[in-house]
């Protein structure tokens, strides 16, 4: 058996001959010698994975009753020695295009941007956007250890989105706080009964309310019904807090005065030098307010533009079309290329004002006094700074030009020539990058 099977792995060498390799018929009568021999072409080794296929075919075959039965199915199992060969093959293939494909994913051009990033106003940390919500939930909460009071209005104001429900509750808590603060003597203002039509609508369904009542004085007791025989829970004001009426006053008015906790968009300040690759933009998934199967989408969408193009489509359409483009983005990257080559770049919101870019740029000047003007691309000037970016076109990227004022433009340009220096600030220029 063992020398049959030698014999199917010579056929099968055979039929698999590599490039360049000629295919002969093998031998079945070994023991004449030929009279000459062709020294065959060099091949390669089989791999580590079908020599071990074919020791447990090999392994199989032996295990197999001998007989006619055996005889009798030398077809098949040829045919299933040749599967599990060729099945090996195609696995090194596929490992083969993995690699490859992995290789061609290195070489791709680098984001020019990793993601889009905040700054948490309570602890200064820098955070990725998908972890901002996290963070900021995690920063508050650790807050109830300095101020109580603060880190409740915080969380009421922050983690309920329906802003109209926010409105409606904090005056309604203001209003119980007002009624104790001008009616002390009056004992019922006192008590807030949890289960009150009122109470539950407007107050208990929100987050960090509970939280509040407790951080100003109130306590839970559970208090008999006038007339009945049964109980309810109460929210009851502590004795000691009527001494101190003036601070639940301040605490209303905080409450009331008080603004969601918003991470700052980080701008991501980046200097680079002159480079031809200005112009070209790679951006992560994080820029666009859509899945990676709605990009896709969009992406064979968009070549269907000049079909869509030659359509004759009113004013009114147009703009309607527009403003769907407008809201596929959320964030926008822009560079500012300076008359000396060197680039500056951030990050800003799709909806930001050109004020935000020309206050961005000015603050990077050495000299913050020089005016200037900004053209977007085709030379179009910024001259309306109301605008927002997405209704000038300058979404999810853009590359604009930054140009002197024609008044000073003598004088900076004389500057520069005695100076020889660039308009940025030296601590700017010591960190520019070379971009790729």
């Amino acid at each position: 058996m063992r020398k049959f099977f030698q014999e199917i792995k010579a056929d099968l060498k055979f039929k698999t001959a590599g490039p360049g390799q000629k295919l002969s018929e093998p031998s079945r009568a070994p023991k004449e010698k030929p009279k000459a021999e062709v020294a065959p072409k060099p091949r390669q080794a089989p791999t580590d994975e079908a020599q071990r296929a074919a020791a447990a075919a090999l392994a199989r075959l032996e295990l197999k009753p001998k007989g006619k039965a055996a005889s009798s199915s030398q077809e098949a199992i040829k045919n299933q020695v040749r599967k599990e060969l060729m099945a090996e093959a195609a696995a090194s293939e596929k490992e083969l295009s993995v690699e490859e494909k992995e290789q061609q994913e290195e070489g791709a051009a680098a984001p020019s941007v990793s993601g889009v990033y905040f700054i948490c106003p309570l602890t200064g940390d820098v955070v990725r956007k998908d972890q901002k919500e996290e963070h900021l939930r995690e920063a508050i909460q650790a807050y109830f250890s300095v101020d109580p009071v603060a880190a409740s209005i915080m969380e009421i104001h922050t983690f309920n989105k329906d802003r109209e429900k926010v409105r409606v509750c904090v005056e309604t808590m203001a209003k119980y706080l007002d009624n104790i603060y001008l009616h002390p003597e009056e004992e019922k203002y006192r008590k807030i009964k949890l289960q009150n039509k009122v109470f539950q609508e407007r107050i208990s369904c929100l987050e960090g309310t509970h939280k509040f009542f407790q951080a100003v004085g109130f306590e839970t007791k559970t208090l008999p019904v006038p007339d009945q025989e049964t109980t309810e829970e109460y929210y009851v004001l502590k004795e000691e807090m009527l001494s101190r009426l003036e601070e639940l006053k301040d605490r209303k008015e905080q409450l009331l005065s008080s603004e969601p906790v918003r991470a700052q968009l980080h701008r991501q300040l980046a200097v680079f030098q002159p480079s031809p690759a200005a112009a070209r933009f790679e951006l992560p998934h994080d820029f666009f307010n859509l899945t990676a199967e709605e990009l896709r989408r969009e992406q064979r969408l968009r070549t269907e533009a000049v079909e869509k193009a030659s359509m004759l489509r009113t004013r009114a359409m147009r703009e309607k079309e527009e403003q769907r483009e407008m809201r596929k983005y959320n964030y926008t990257l822009l560079r500012v290329r300076f008359p000396d080559g060197y680039i500056l770049q951030g990050t800003f919101y799709a909806r930001e004002s050109v004020s935000m870019l020309y206050n961005f740029v000015r603050e990077a000047l050495r000299d913050d006094w020089l005016p200037f003007e900004l053209l977007g691309p085709g030379g179009l000037k910024l001259t309306d700074e109301n605008l927002a970016f997405n209704e000038c076109g300058l979404v999810p990227s853009a590359l604009l030009s930054l140009a002197w004022d024609a008044a000073v433009m003598a004088d900076v340009e004389a500057a520069a020539a005695e100076e020889q220096r660039s308009p940025l600030r030296p601590e700017l220029l010591a960190r520019a990058q070379t971009l790729s």
